[in-house]
């Protein structure tokens, strides 16, 4: 970002590769960019929105479901464990465990529970046991996370752990997180050039 200025930039728009409003879309991003602010006065930084929830996000999970084997048609007797990476932030508990209930909803999964990888409760492995004493036989594991790492190799265990039929990779480079962030991208410049979204100062 320091090289900027001297291009000619003068507006800056930081996108959270983030799903949930927690810790660090709440406290370690704006601070670090309103630093960045303070050393450079010359430039407005604005941060735009996390990326969930969206439909697109949901869309993108559905994609990897089917790429591991899960067809169109087993929505109905398939029971899915929305596996996040967890966060002991109330808000971001909240946005996951709405995020399952509309997806069930929309989608029409036999269920979708959601658990966490760290902090929070159920575990994955949990969360795939809990469905099968539902009596629901065929259980898939969505990793709702973007990039391979510690964490989500958690979820992957815990998949293993409890038998889950179906573990699905992680978002990765999945169209629809592109056109999110494109879509975020644009909602914080509209937001800017309406005023709506204060720059970051020091």
């Amino acid at each position: 970002m320091t090289r900027r200025p001297a291009e000619g930039v003068r507006n800056v728009v930081a996108l959270p590769l983030l799903l949930t409003r927690a810790f660090h879309a709440k406290s370690d991003i704006p601070a670090v960019l309103r630093e960045a602010a303070a050393r450079l006065p010359r430039l407005t930084v604005h941060q735009a929105d996390v990326l969930g929830p969206s439909p697109l996000l949901t869309g993108a999970l559905e994609r990897r479901l089917e790429e591991a084997g899960l067809r169109p048609g087993d929505h109905r007797t398939t029971g899915i464990v929305l596996a996040s990476a967890g966060s002991s932030d109330p808000e971001a508990i909240a946005a996951i465990a709405q995020t399952a209930r509309e997806w069930q909803r929309t989608a029409q999964w036999c269920a979708v529970r959601p658990a966490f990888a760290s902090a929070s409760l159920p575990r994955t492995a949990d969360a795939v046991r809990a469905l099968r004493a539902e009596g629901i036989q065929r259980v898939a594991v969505a990793p709702y996370v973007i990039a391979p790492g510690f964490l989500p190799d958690r979820i992957a265990a815990g998949a293993r752990e409890a038998r889950a039929d179906i573990l699905a990779p992680v978002l990765g480079p999945a169209p629809e997180l592109a056109r999110l962030l494109l879509r975020r991208y644009d909602q914080a410049v509209r937001a800017g050039a309406r005023g709506n979204a204060a720059p970051l100062a020091a």
